[in-house]
């Protein structure tokens, strides 16, 4: 393949798998096509994971990390593993065609836009109807207990979290596939899975979650600073207020458990100048303005120039790798 072909491709692919999560979006637990939902790869993964992990356990610390790096490593590469070897496949013994159509649903299923942008507005709609009981249905939106907060505790939930996924679920599978092509965001996508599934500091899992754990900080570390400044650029071309959405990243992102999610959660909270609580883990911001549904659409309009802004950065970074590798 020229490296004018091999540009046009990798673009060509990045822009189709974005415009197809777009269109169609991620299975969501809640529908009725549940088959969809247990068939996507991250829930192949975290299936897997959670399957293989008790055979990599031990009562001796040292072990367990060594066991636990020997998962995360399995597990990876397992996926991995096959999205390189298929893809070579399909390029090298069938068509280019055919390659660009399992290469771009294979970075689309990294991705995910459309589902979150769905559950956000379906939030912010109930809260506004005062229907809490249907705002609580999303509760897996934010990965917390919502069984009795209020309708501003659920939108700081839902708005930290947009916050958090443009990292986990944007930003980094993007750059993951500029640099390393298709199999690059998979293996960012089992990495991060990773650690959803065993990198907590729990008893159970702090030494056989520990390789997992360190590792996505690792990986996200670039990302998670670039998200934050991204954030506070957009701010200033939407008018919020990006000097404190600068000022509040730079002073709280340390509050948060996480090395890396802190930084695009304050910044956000500094640009729509609200405070964010997760009760007795961390506070960020302060509390200018009122966390009203509205904030969550002010929170997508951040998210979304966000994307533009990554997405005109990205291109010449694929124009510059392609030019010395086709990665599949």
């Amino acid at each position: 393949m020229t490296d004018v072909l091999a540009i046009l491709m990798s673009i060509f692919v990045l822009i189709l798998a974005l415009l197809l999560d777009l269109a169609l979006g991620d299975p969501s637990p809640n529908s009725q096509w549940k088959f969809t939902f247990k068939l996507h790869p991250t829930v192949l993964m975290g299936k897997l994971t959670q399957a293989l992990e008790p055979h990599f356990k031990s009562k001796n610390p040292k072990t367990a990390r060594l066991k636990g790096a020997l998962l995360a490593l399995t597990i990876i590469l397992a996926f991995s593993l096959v999205a390189y070897i298929g893809l070579w496949a399909t390029y090298t013994y069938l068509s280019l065609f055919v390659y660009a159509f399992f290469a771009t649903i294979l970075l689309k299923q990294t991705i995910c836009i459309k589902l979150e942008t769905d559950w956000a507005k379906a939030v912010a709609k109930a809260i506004q109807s005062e229907n809490l009981e249907e705002a609580r249905k999303y509760s897996h939106f934010s990965r917390r207990e919502s069984r009795d907060l209020t309708g501003t505790q659920i939108t700081s939930a839902v708005i930290e979290s947009m916050a958090e996924n443009l990292i986990d679920f944007k930003l980094s599978p993007i750059l993951s596939y500029t640099f390393f092509g298709v199999t690059g965001a998979v293996a960012f996508r089992a990495i991060n899975t990773l650690d959803g599934m065993v990198g907590f500091k729990d008893p159970e899992h702090i030494h056989v979650g520990w390789f997992s754990a360190n590792l996505d900080t690792m990986v996200n570390y670039i990302p998670a600073r670039l998200t934050a400044v991204l954030i506070v650029l957009s701010a200033r071309i939407l008018g919020e207020d990006y000097k404190n959405a600068w000022a509040i990243a730079c002073r709280d992102h340390a509050n948060t458990p996480s090395r890396n999610h802190g930084w695009p959660m304050a910044a956000m909270a500094g640009a729509l100048g609200v405070q964010f609580e997760k009760p007795s883990q961390y506070i960020l911001g302060e509390q200018t303005e009122f966390l009203t549904p509205e904030k969550i659409i002010q929170a997508l309009r951040i998210r979304n120039t966000v994307l533009i802004l990554f997405g005109i950065l990205c291109l010449p970074l694929i124009v510059f790798v392609r030019l010395y590798f086709f990665l599949y």
